[in-house]
């Protein structure tokens, strides 16, 4: 019952560009202000996807529109908008999307594994809340245990093609030598750290200063790698005088705004939040190279092809899990045969033929603790063959509905 009420409804990158994203993109209050809502629309699970390339809304749900409301309901995109550019899967096609974006095979840059770090956090967050359910929690394990075979057992994952690595070759493209060149980071989250290593280690250069907000989360990663900061406060003037500056926050409005940049010196900036936290009127100026997170998806190397060559056997490995989850799924349905079998056995006096198959001399004393034995080593037979559970179930209810002989 509850895989026909499971609803993925969201907007990525392949239809819809930076900006139209920003309108959908979610924050942590408006995130929380979901969960608040989500009882009165109806859902008890769910959980909300938020990154630079998609928005998505996981529920138990009585449909898609329901989802689409609630989102909506908190973002600055309507929901005319949102339903003209979304998709919407259901049941099984559902369920597959999850497991795909989990193994990364959905993401802008193919096998980007940092998806799974952003789906651990968003499930956190509703979990915290209490919005994450029994099945939501089996299906989300599931699909972590498919995503860490797929990065152990093929090269999906394999070399260095991230958005934060991509914002290296696309510098490499247009400067040639760092040396002189002054880099201001701005927001030291995961991907503007992230960001900062490569810098650090693909561009061979100590002349970044990092920027964020919390000046404590700057200074603690500066001292790390030996690198300098600012406070907020001084953005401006560090703007004026870097030749590069990245952008990695998540402020819901420009922090970069073209006025700041018209009498200034040549500069690249990269953008790499959701929304645009540069505004992209820049780029009417000719002494100002920009690039947001869609320009630097379409940067690839050789590294993209080994990846690809890697989806068959992550689709395989997908396959695997899903078959075990719809297992439990079947299982979980048939919970209350298992429970009337234990309630008939206790009203069974003589069950010589039954107990037979699992090799028991006599039958004792009718008690709930050899039935419960009874009923265990049934289990252990149903995990040691090979048949579907499923099919055990279906042969237990036959079993049950059959009368008690004197």
């Amino acid at each position: 019952m509850h895989l026909n009420q499971f609803f993925v409804i969201g907007i990525n990158y392949k239809k819809t560009d930076a900006t139209i994203r920003g309108q959908f993109a979610v924050n942590a209050d408006q995130y929380n202000s979901i969960l608040q809502k989500a009882d009165a629309y109806g859902i008890r699970e769910i959980f909300v996807l938020s990154t630079c390339n998609r928005t998505e809304v996981y529920a138990l749900a009585p449909d898609a529109g329901v989802l689409i409301n609630l989102l909506c309901s908190e973002t600055t995109g309507t929901a005319d908008t949102f339903k003209e550019l979304c998709y919407i899967k259901h049941g099984q096609n559902a369920v597959e999307h999850i497991f795909s974006v989990g193994a990364g095979l959905d993401s802008q840059i193919l096998g980007d594994y940092e998806i799974v770090g952003q789906m651990k956090l968003a499930v956190k967050f509703s979990r915290e809340k209490g919005f994450i359910g029994t099945f939501i929690e089996r299906l989300f394990n599931t699909v972590l245990q498919s995503s860490k075979e797929i990065k152990n057992k093929t090269a999906l994952s394999g070399g260095t093609v991230s958005v934060s690595f991509a914002a290296i070759q696309f510098l490499k493209q247009n400067i040639s030598d760092f040396s002189d060149k002054k880099i201001v980071l701005l927001g030291t989250g995961k991907i503007g750290k992230n960001t900062c290593k490569n810098l650090v280690d693909y561009l061979h250069t100590t002349n970044i200063t990092l920027i964020n907000r919390t000046e404590e989360k700057a200074i603690e990663l500066a001292a790390e790698l030996k690198l300098q900061t600012a406070s907020i406060n001084e953005l401006d003037a560090q703007v004026a005088a870097a030749d590069i500056i990245i952008v990695a926050t998540n402020a819901e409005e420009a922090v970069i705004k073209k006025d700041s940049l018209i009498s200034s010196n040549p500069k690249i900036l990269i953008d790499l939040s959701i929304p645009n936290n540069i505004e992209t009127s820049v780029k009417e100026l000719d002494h100002i190279i920009l690039a947001n997170v869609d320009d630097l998806s379409k940067i690839n190397d050789a590294t993209l092809q080994k990846r690809i060559d890697e989806v068959p056997h992550a689709k395989a490995i997908i396959r695997k899990f899903m078959g075990e989850f719809y297992e439990w799924n079947c299982l979980r349905k048939y919970a209350p045969v298992l429970r009337a079998l234990k309630e008939k056995l206790h009203n069974i006096h003589t069950c010589n033929l039954f107990l037979s198959a699992f090799e028991y001399d006599e039958v004792p004393a009718p008690d709930s603790d050899y039935i419960q034995k009874v009923v265990n080593n049934m289990a252990i037979q149903m995990r040691r063959q090979h048949t579907p559970g499923c099919n055990y179930i279906q042969a237990i209810n036959d079993y049950i509905a059959q009368p008690v002989l004197a």
